[in-house]
């Protein structure tokens, strides 16, 4: 005859679960339905960036690989801290994810002495994402064909060379500090709000320069409206670039990724079951095709190495930040 546990026994039994480190059989069954709804996706900055590029990429193919609706939120503002925080307040329930460039997640925990959130508690890693590429270009009227055209410039006239970015802090932005503390040279810095507005006045001529992102400059490169002249890291979209290690200056090291977190109470096996769907999306051959056309390179790791990374990460940026004593309201 079989008896029924006594509800002192069914919450005894919660808690030796809990002291494992597992969660309740309610958070099971909420991790086997998931998604049972819509999920939100946040991306912290504007449309037509290479975060938004990606965030709806992934979005649209979860979207088709779980028969559930996956809906882009742009939440731009403050360098991507507004999204972030929103996300690290979220319920931990799985429907609320942020897509996030590598500036949000990598450089803002040691650009900004204070954030409205903890990044290492309050955001849980989930996928790396993918890597994006990342290219020097100059406006044709430079006459720069080479990197070390731009560099001989900024040598000999210091602070003449305009280049863009989408603020203190952002990867393009220390990607050029470096470039000026292994070189020798130096440039003068325009801030915009996100990368398109740069663009406009890189292709106008108001800038000379840009260290981006290839994702979303690629398209001027191939139509000949910019000139690539340095990459950080082999592409086939560019064979004959030279890396900036060929260049001579293999000690620049600036990259862009865009990631996916979670909010930082999430239980680790819905964590992992939304990595797993992530990487199974991005295998597909029709996504990896996306991808590649848009320059960008899936990473597949779990959500414990991807965390390790990042940490990492941020102290890579954290030192160059700490060394120039960059803040956010510089120019």
């Amino acid at each position: 005859m079989t008896t029924c546990a006594s509800p002192a026994r069914r919450r005894l039994s919660f808690a030796a679960l809990a002291a494992l480190g597992l969660p309740a059989p309610s958070v099971f069954a909420q991790q086997a339905a998931w998604p049972s709804k819509p999920v939100r996706i946040v991306v912290p900055s504007s449309p037509g960036g290479g975060t938004d590029v990606f965030g709806r990429i992934l979005a649209q193919a979860l979207t088709e690989q779980l028969k559930q609706t996956f809906l882009v939120e742009n939440k731009p503002g403050a360098s991507g801290n507004i999204g972030a925080d929103l996300v690290a307040k979220a319920e931990p329930d799985g429907y609320t994810l942020l897509v996030a460039s590598n500036s949000s997640l990598g450089i803002n925990p040691s650009l900004y002495r204070t954030l409205p959130f903890d990044p290492e508690k309050d955001l849980a890693a989930v996928s790396r994402g993918v890597m994006a590429p990342m290219v020097v270009v100059a406006n044709p009227a430079t006459g720069f064909k080479t990197f070390k055209d731009l560099l001989e410039f900024g040598k000999k006239r210091p602070g003449e060379g305009f280049y863009g970015s989408a603020g203190v802090g952002s990867p393009p932005y220390i990607g050029v500090r470096m470039i000026e503390e292994s070189t020798g040279t130096r440039f003068m810095h325009v801030p915009y709000k996100g990368v398109a507005p740069a663009y406009q006045d890189l292709l106008s001529g108001r800038l000379q320069f840009m260290f981006t992102d290839l994702a979303t400059i690629e398209q001027h490169i191939r139509a000949g409206k910019v000139t690539a002249l340095a990459v950080n890291q082999k592409t086939p979209l560019l064979p004959g670039v030279p890396t900036l290690a060929e260049a001579g200056h293999g000690d620049i090291h600036a990259w862009t990724s865009f990631s996916v977190m979670a909010p930082g109470r999430t239980p680790p096996a819905l964590v992992g079951r939304i990595a797993g769907e992530i990487g199974r999306a991005m295998r597909t051959p029709a996504v990896a095709q996306r991808l590649e056309q848009q320059a960008l390179i899936p990473v597949f790791d779990t959500p414990k190495d991807f965390a390790a990374e990042l940490q990492k990460e941020r102290e890579h940026w954290g030192s160059f930040i700490r060394r120039h004593d960059i803040r956010p309201e510089q120019s």
